[in-house]
């Protein structure tokens, strides 16, 4: 995708007007399938030399439910690191075995509120209002990521960026894997990141991890009570609404009871595995979208990808991916984030609507889109309902 999508909306004519492919072969797939590396790599770098857990059971969990989500879905699904759990396993550190636990507990939970159809019911509930605040707060969160990324090496960062940005205007350019090898190459020979280590090519299996209820109890309460609400809104709903955007009519699969189940079956089968927390993401399908995806293959080539460093590479495959440097990362996560920013439409609300979405937002940006979210509900109802007057 080009400049269309920040002059036109979210939705280019290109994604009415062709057939509907589940797969689609080309390099427009490949660059989309980088488009979220920025949300990924910062968490899983993290896990692995914090935490200690195990580089084969991050990337071959992570991998497998990237591949199976996308083909299942038939559109470039995104799969992200849980942020807020993430934070907390990093802060506190956690053990494997907690996150393992963390991941069985969020798992059972998002699978049981699928199936019973809890989780339809709220996004049925939820004020556009609101809906639309959430999603203009996460994509100025993953702007302002983005911009905090280039900081850590300006002269690269916005190197990159203008180079992204000239590629944008050269129709079915795969600007996100140029970006990436370029920004990789000229990131080893400045020093801005390391050079890529031996690779040690071999059979990386990975280990098998099962809590006990210690650390059960401790995943639960510091990792998937602040987790559950952010997932619900972001991973979810805010997800299933940007596919509909970007996918009208063409995506009946990604509806919030799906996804719901998908997310608690992924991490119930990851985490016995030494796999990470994970979820959709509405920035990160947005990400994918941006730099060219369309179909299923951009998630399945990742997620066999990232299965493939796992099982081939181990370690080395986690150093070979810190060859990218952050200012790189963050040009991806600041064009996501405009994009996901712009698909809200904001322009079209008025009055008392416009200053719910503009309050939400600023809420999502300020604290989290949990919290906008538990703010943002009661208040809409309010508005709408005469009982406040803004």
């Amino acid at each position: 995708m080009s400049q269309e999508l920040l002059e036109a909306g979210p939705v280019p004519t290109d994604a009415v007007a062709a057939p509907r492919r589940w797969f689609a072969w080309n390099l427009d797939e490949v660059s989309g399938a980088l488009g979220d590396l920025g949300t990924f790599l910062p968490h899983i770098i993290g896990a692995i030399t914090v935490v200690g857990m195990n580089p084969a059971g991050i990337f071959v969990t992570f991998g497998l439910f990237y591949a199976l989500a996308g083909s299942f879905y038939g559109i470039p699904i995104a799969v992200q690191p849980m942020k807020a759990a993430s934070a907390a396993i990093l802060i506190k550190p956690m053990s494997p075995g907690a996150v393992a636990g963390a991941g069985l507990v969020i798992g059972a939970f998002f699978l049981i509120a699928g199936s019973t159809g809890l989780v339809g019911r709220i996004a049925r509930a939820l004020p556009p209002t609101v809906a639309a605040g959430l999603q203009l707060g996460l994509g100025l969160s993953l702007a302002g990521l983005g911009i905090r990324f280039i900081a850590h090496e300006v002269w690269l960062g916005v190197g990159m960026c203008m180079l992204m940005l000239a590629l944008m205007r050269i129709p079915r350019m795969p600007v996100a894997l140029i970006a990436v090898v370029v920004g990789a190459v000229v990131g080893v020979l400045t020093g801005a990141s390391p050079a890529p280590p031996p690779l040690q090519f071999g059979l990386h299996l990975p280990h098998l991890v099962w809590p006990t209820l210690a650390q059960v109890e401790d995943g639960l309460i510091h990792a998937v009570l602040p987790q559950i609400p952010l997932t619900l809104t972001n991973a979810i709903i805010v997800t299933a609404a940007v596919s509909r955007q970007l996918f009208p009519g063409e995506s009946p699969r990604v509806n919030e009871r799906n996804l719901a189940i998908t997310t608690g079956l992924g991490n119930l089968l990851a985490a016995p595995f030494g796999g990470y927390l994970m979820c959709h993401g509405a920035g990160g399908m947005t990400g994918h979208y941006r730099f060219g995806a369309r179909t299923a293959t951009a998630p399945l080539l990742l997620g066999l990808a990232l299965v493939a460093l796992g099982l081939f590479l181990g370690a080395s495959g986690y150093q070979l991916l810190r060859a990218i440097p952050d200012a790189v990362l963050g040009g991806l996560l600041l064009f996501s984030g405009i994009d996901l920013a712009l698909s809200s439409r904001p322009g079209e609300y008025k009055d008392a609507d416009l200053f719910l979405v503009l309050l939400m937002a600023a809420i999502g940006v300020a604290v989290n889109p949990a919290a906008a979210f538990l703010v943002g509900v009661p208040l809409a109802y309010a508005v709408k309902h005469r009982w406040l007057k803004v």
